[in-house]
């Protein structure tokens, strides 16, 4: 099987994929598939068409637009997705679907605590710690008598309180703390979620799904003992996406000083789109650059968090993401139907053992 390009060698559509519970989640152009494996060891297949105007439209053709429809895939496709793995997983029931308001519910919860959490968490740690090094001048209250005149002025006691800064060192550094610890907290969940039995198996499937789009893009055959001699690493990642993300918010905030907190807070989630999308423009330029010896440099701390978030699987777990990338490539017609056949169930391959390594 040969990964499909245009006359100059580059890959026509870049796949992209998320690691759920005991499967894996792949999506192209026209249809997004999920394969779990049941308790019984039997892959169960979702698939689903995907939207032509957000996948294959103007705005998928747009740059820095279309680095929205990534942020849809890790919060829209993804949750859904982990969702319906539950439930298949946990054996409650194999016929679950996608829509509903629990399931919208779920996500718009899901989407306010990661906002809280890895934005606006960040912004305050990072006001507070800029007043305590004196990065920045604390709020000042004055006092006017019933005549007007000003008879004390005290500073504010709040921490999160302070003089807007305008564009400028202090608050270059101030922004730079707040990177910090934004890289910080994503960091310590990582490895929190990585010590646990379930978040092993997942970051293994996780492996997997980057195993199987590493050897297509490689032309190789998609069998489970090919596809798992390629690395875990690969530079489109999501958790690459997110370390970009916290680089572009430093130097794009810079740009824009730090005004007053409350309008400092509405900065940090009105900018999500916009730091989105040039973070999304910044991933594919440099794994389509993968040639040049400084971009290879330049994506290392990238590579190297992935190692974070995913293990080594097992050829069963492997099984799972090609079955999965299959059914997408079965979808835009690039391999036939007996080539994309789900495999008979292997009672033996039922949550079998695998990344914990």
């Amino acid at each position: 099987m040969q990964a499909k390009r245009n006359a100059g060698g580059e890959l026509k559509f870049s796949y992209g994929g998320q690691a759920v519970i005991e499967g894996v989640m792949m999506r192209g152009a026209h249809s997004m598939a999920v394969a779990v494996r049941d308790p019984k060891g039997q892959i169960v297949i979702h698939e689903q068409p995907l939207s032509a105007r957000l996948y294959r439209g103007r705005i998928a053709r747009t740059p820095f637009l279309r680095g929205l429809i990534g942020l849809w895939d890790a919060l829209g496709l993804g949750i859904r997705a982990l969702m319906w793995s539950a439930d298949i997983a946990l054996d409650e029931e194999e016929t679950v679907s996608f829509n509903g308001p629990i399931g919208w519910l779920t996500i718009a919860a899901s989407m306010l605590i990661g906002v809280g959490i890895f934005f606006l968490l960040p912004t305050a740690a990072a006001t507070g710690i800029g007043n305590l090094l004196g990065l920045s001048t604390a709020a000042r209250e004055i006092i006017i008598d019933e005549a007007g005149n000003e008879i004390e002025v005290a500073a504010q006691a709040n921490i999160l309180a302070y003089e807007a800064l305008p564009i400028g060192w202090d608050a270059f550094l101030i922004n730079l703390i707040e990177g910090v610890v934004q890289l910080a907290i994503l960091v310590v969940y990582i490895w929190f979620v990585g010590r646990t039995t379930d978040g092993r198996r997942i970051f293994a499937y996780h492996g997997a799904e980057h195993k199987t789009i590493n050897a297509y893009e490689a032309g190789a055959e998609l069998s489970p003992e090919i596809v798992n001699r390629y690395p875990i690493e690969h530079p489109r990642c999501g958790t690459a996406f997110l370390l970009t993300v916290v680089f572009v918010s430093v130097l794009l905030f810079s740009l824009i000083g730090r005004p007053p907190f409350a309008l400092l807070i509405l900065s940090r989630v009105c900018f999500i789109p916009i730091i989105a999308g040039v973070a999304y423009e910044l991933l594919k330029y440099s794994a389509a650059n993968l040639d040049k010896a400084w971009i290879r440099f330049m994506i290392q701390p990238n590579l190297a968090l992935q190692h974070l978030t995913t293990n080594q699987p097992s050829l069963e777990m492997v099984e799972v993401a090609i079955v999965s990338f299959k059914r997408v490539l079965l979808s835009e017609g690039l391999i036939h139907a007996d080539e994309a056949a789900v495999p008979p169930p292997r009672p033996e391959a039922a949550h079998s053992p695998g990344g914990d390594s």
